[in-house]
């Protein structure tokens, strides 16, 4: 049975690499005549790729250090654990590489698609996207298989050395792509924002020219950004999440209680098959993406995701009750009791993404209401914002915990571990319309520094408008997802180290209350240092935009050339230098807390990092994105009430804070809450000796 669900993952995941590399070799395919448009889309390239290999370059070192670490501690067979951790990096980082470049490919193709209509800029700019989504959940499949397939042909499947061996030796290829994600998600975050806070405040503020005009020197970085942060770093950040999510159900499979080794090992191979039940919608579901004239470009991205959710929908149970058969577990729980928790989890994914949509929405009442809090002030605006981001943690919070209890109920520990994988059961289409959206800004930015007519700029900015509410929600869905990974991920770490049965985790422990405070005051902490990385770098940035308009008055007149190249080798250095920080901190805490305090400190540690960093993640995302839609509303308002407004400095001034809030920080705590639990997973046996 191990043998065959772990071939069946990997024909899925070797699908969605051959979907992948097809798209990518279409879009490819696809010549781009517009001459201007070729030179300024090879700016972006060229920075993105930059970026992204010296940013590599630095995590070698990091990655061979931490592998060490890994060789050294751990004895025996888990040594082995070392390597499944490079594999790990090796996937996460090749997953962003090859998203990264063909989004940047795919940018100037739509732009030039949209001259003969919607349709076809669309089916480039999602194209495009889908390339990430199904390389992400790809090669996380096939990286998880050939750990898996190796374990079991190194050491038997027999139920003792699975769990013992097999099992914590496969947490190491989630830390190794936790460790990527984090610095990609970091580094790409600081890298954007630099670019975009130095954009705006003195292209559209000080110098009064739009958005998106060649004249601005820091407009490439700006565009490089979307690419390095929004598509290669949340390509990173839900692979994580994925891979996370497909490990901590595995780990409680092998843990449900009363069970025989039979039916224990069905369930920890069970979550491979309904990946590959994913894929197969995901992929069918981008069939169903067609835009057609005078329809919105969201309706048909709906189609295609609403449409890969009902066809998993329809195979789950028949896969379930396939596998397991009339097998039950725990309290007899069985296949249907499984397949609901998997439908919820599905379910509250969708909710997340509408409660999002509603707190950041063009028209919705929450961004209304900061647009009129614009027409007073720029502190009115900001202070609107921020209790719209309060208040937003309300609504997704409720769902969560109605999905961790529901799942619970349904069929305990492991329901809520299949909950969390049915909410990224259909990762590849979900995460190809998120991606979608960058490309789709980067198309309309080309259309407007190509000067290319009217027509096409407004197909574009149709596109940008419906990327900007996708990647809202998915950032909210990004939030959700890593919320309940990382409690199945902190329930895999205390049954792995048995603390539940012999140590006392009480919240009245003096060891669990202290780890409970440090770990709420982590995400505090990390965001801090964040966003100070975004604001010391903007100002470089600034400085250098304000630079070369002194410098050179001829920008402004169109008659000189700005430097871009030195733009984005600020934003470079600067996300590159104080990335460090903030990931040392996230990957060294649990290690110093699980080794001076303890494993009830550990645990104590990983709740309080969880709780406040999904409620701060949350409160930054939607505050974020609430506050750049505003500024979009009153840019459409008609005549002196729009761009160049009181109302409209005000809002740009509140999308500038909101800008790393939504793109940096928040999508950041993510993959720390993630990062940590897994880092406390893997070093589990580890801390099992020392006591």
């Amino acid at each position: 049975m191990p043998s065959t669900l772990i071939a069946i993952a990997a024909v899925g995941g070797g699908l969605a690499v051959l979907y992948a590399f097809l798209k990518a070799r279409w879009i490819y395919r696809l010549k781009v005549e517009n001459a201007t448009l070729v030179r300024i889309s090879g700016y972006i390239a060229e920075g993105a790729e930059a970026f992204l290999t010296r940013e590599y370059k630095v995590l070698v070192p990091f990655v061979a250090i931490a592998a060490l670490f890994l060789a050294v501690a751990n004895r025996g067979p888990l040594r082995l654990q070392a390597l499944s951790f490079a594999l790990g990096a090796l996937c996460s980082a090749a997953a962003g590489w090859f998203g990264m470049k063909v989004a940047t490919a795919a940018n100037s193709r739509t732009a030039q698609a949209a001259d003969t209509g919607i349709d076809g800029a669309l089916r480039v700019s999602f194209a495009g996207g889908s390339v990430m989504g199904m390389t992400v959940v790809g090669l996380a499949m096939l990286g998880i298989s050939l750990v898996l397939a190796g374990g079991l042909r190194i050491f038997g499947d027999g139920m003792g050395m699975l769990h013992d061996v097999v099992f914590p030796i496969l947490s190491g290829f989630s830390l190794g792509a936790s460790t990527i994600a984090l610095f990609a998600r970091v580094g790409g975050g600081i890298f954007t924002k630099a670019a975009d806070v130095g954009a705006d405040l003195v292209g559209k503020v000080e110098a009064g020219i739009p958005e998106d005009d060649p004249r601005n020197p820091a407009v490439i970085a700006d565009n490089v950004g979307d690419n390095v942060g929004d598509v290669a770093g949340m390509g990173a950040d839900l692979f994580e999440s994925y891979v996370g999510s497909i490990v901590g159900c595995v780990i409680l499979g092998a843990n449900v209680l009363n069970t025989s080794d039979d039916v224990k090992m069905r369930l920890s191979f069970l979550p491979l098959a309904l990946c590959a039940v994913g894929i197969l919608a995901s992929v069918a579901g981008t069939f169903l993406v067609r835009a057609k004239p005078g329809k919105s470009p969201q309706k048909a991205l709906n189609t295609g995701t609403f449409g890969a959710a009902i066809l998993a929908t329809v195979l789950l149970y028949p896969v379930i009750a396939l596998i397991l058969g009339p097998a039950t577990f725990e309290k007899g729980y069985g296949a249907l009791h499984v397949f609901l928790a998997a439908i919820l989890g599905l379910a509250s994914g969708v909710a997340i993404g509408t409660l999002t949509e509603f707190f950041t929405g063009t028209t919705t009442k929450p961004v209304l209401k900061i647009a009129r809090a614009c027409d007073t002030g720029s502190a009115t605006a900001i202070i609107s914002g921020l209790g719209v981001g309060m208040l937003s943690t309300l609504p997704p919070i409720l769902v969560i915990a109605a999905a961790i209890l529901g799942s619970f109920q349904l069929a305990g520990l492991y329901g809520v571990g299949i909950a969390a994988l049915g909410m990224l059961l259909t990762l590849g289409i979900q995460l190809s319309v998120d991606a979608y959206g960058p490309i789709a800004d980067n198309a309309g930015g080309l259309a407007v520094m190509s000067a290319m007519k009217k027509e096409v700029r407004e197909i574009t900015d149709s596109l940008d408008a419906v990327g900007n509410t996708t990647a809202a929600i998915g950032k909210g869905f990004a939030v959700g997802s890593a919320a309940l990974t990382s409690i199945i991920l902190f329930s895999a770490f205390v049954q792995a180290t048995g603390a539940a049965e012999t140590l006392d985790l009480s919240i009245v422990s003096v060891p669990v209350l202290v780890g409970f405070l440090i770990g709420g005051m982590i995400p505090f902490l990390f965001s801090s240092l964040a966003m100070d990385a975004i604001g010391v770098s903007a100002f470089a940035m600034i400085e250098e935009v304000r630079r070369q308009f002194r410098e050179k008055p001829g920008i402004l007149e169109e008659t000189e050339t700005p430097d871009y190249r030195a733009c984005v080798d600020i934003s470079t250095l600067s996300a590159l230098k104080k990335m460090i920080l903030p990931g040392v901190i996230a990957a060294v805490s649990p290690v110093l807390v699980g080794v001076l305090g303890g494993i009830p400190m550990l645990t104590g540690l990983l709740a309080g990092v969880t709780l406040t960093g999904v409620l701060l993640a949350i409160f930054m995302s939607n505050a974020g994105g609430a506050w750049d839609n505003a500024k979009k509303l009153i840019e459409g308002r008609p005549g002196g009430a729009g761009k160049g407004s009181g109302a409209h400095k005000a809002a740009v001034v509140g999308d500038t804070v909101g800008d790393p809030f939504k793109d940096t920080a928040g999508p950041a705590l993510n993959i720390l809450i993630k990062l940590m639990s897994i880092i406390a997973l893997v070093i589990a046996p580890i801390l099992r000796n020392l006591r």
